[in-house]
């Protein structure tokens, strides 16, 4: 990796600092509620309430302690409880959101107008990180596709291209000469992958709006991918017939590639991929351990989607 020192396996057995800064408040309304979001220095409220959603898996969920203080957010720092300890200078609003490129009606959207536009779901999917460590979360936002739809791709457009924000003056980890990586973190689907009624824009989590840790206000969820390709804190999203290139394939492609599917039969070079472990479980012998799914148990859903493709080479 071009200036970057790979984490160690072992970063990923780090106890987290038991910390959550910047908690929105959930003020309660219809089903899930109002939500508060905050911005530079005021707090505007978004209502939305839940629909009831097929995608929900049957086991338990990760603890939202874990949830929120365990986490990959390198604009926030390299260790797991980094993002939740200095995340807090952070502002998630105001926000928005510009879709552009191959599409008839290219726009830039107000996060906030697209929580009321769009019926806000509960969905509870599995989350596998490429580390080998996984969560259970129940997220609330809405299908990528809504918004593809609003925007009209082109016939001609094959791949959708993702882009975060870079404000290196609230996300200490953008700070200074040697950088982690290099900014602004970029990830990119296919366009049938971004279309799938699996891929989620989350605007929430465990009933309450993202903390700036796990990606505020608006990031990516793709349940059959490992964790990297849930790229936080959008603020472009654009349609190209180019193939785009993810952040992690450019910093070191002998072990990221662009497709990222969670594949069981697939080691990592430096560790297997066979099983995960838990996060806030615990078994006999310390960590409860699962054994890893193919596509993260939602092969029936999205194999038909690699029909004949090598998934060893286009991992």
């Amino acid at each position: 990796m071009p200036s970057y020192r790979p984490p160690k396996i072992a970063s990923s057995e780090i106890t987290p600092r038991q910390v959550y800064l910047r908690r929105r408040e959930f003020l309660g309304a219809a089903a899930l509620g109002a939500m508060a979001l905050y911005g530079a220095g005021k707090a505007s409220a978004a209502a939305f309430s839940a629909v009831e959603s097929k995608y929900k898996v049957d086991e338990k969920t990760t603890p939202i302690k874990d949830v929120t203080t365990y986490n990959n957010f390198y604009e926030f720092g390299l260790d797991k409880g980094d993002p939740a300890a200095l995340s807090g200078d952070f502002k998630p609003l105001p926000w928005t959101v510009k879709v552009d490129g191959m599409v008839n009606k290219p726009g830039t959207f107000d996060v906030e107008a697209l929580m009321k536009e769009f019926p806000i779901e509960e969905r509870t999917y599995r989350m596998r990180c490429v580390e080998a460590w996984s969560m259970v979360i129940p997220w609330n936002g809405f299908p990528l596709a809504a918004l593809l739809d609003k925007v009209e791709p082109l016939g001609s457009a094959k791949y959708v291209a993702f882009e975060t924000v870079v404000r290196p003056e609230e996300m200490p980890g953008q700070k200074g000469f040697f950088q982690s990586l290099d900014w602004p973190y970029v990830e990119g689907l296919r366009l049938d992958e971004a279309r799938h009624p699996l891929t989620l824009l989350a605007v929430g989590l465990y009933g309450e709006t993202l903390p700036n840790q796990n990606g505020a206000p608006i990031r990516l969820v793709v349940p059959w991918k490992y964790g990297f390709k849930g790229i936080k804190s959008i603020v472009r999203i654009t349609l190209t017939d180019q193939q785009p290139k993810n952040t992690w394939q450019v910093t070191n492609p002998q072990e990221y590639g662009f497709y990222a599917n969670v594949n069981p039969a697939v080691d990592h070079p430096r560790w297997s991929q066979a099983s995960e472990r838990r996060i806030g479980e615990s078994g006999f012998f310390g960590a409860s351990r699962h054994p890893t799914l193919p596509f993260n148990g939602y092969a029936d859903e999205v194999a038909s989607l690699y029909a004949g493709m090598d998934l060893k080479a286009n991992f």
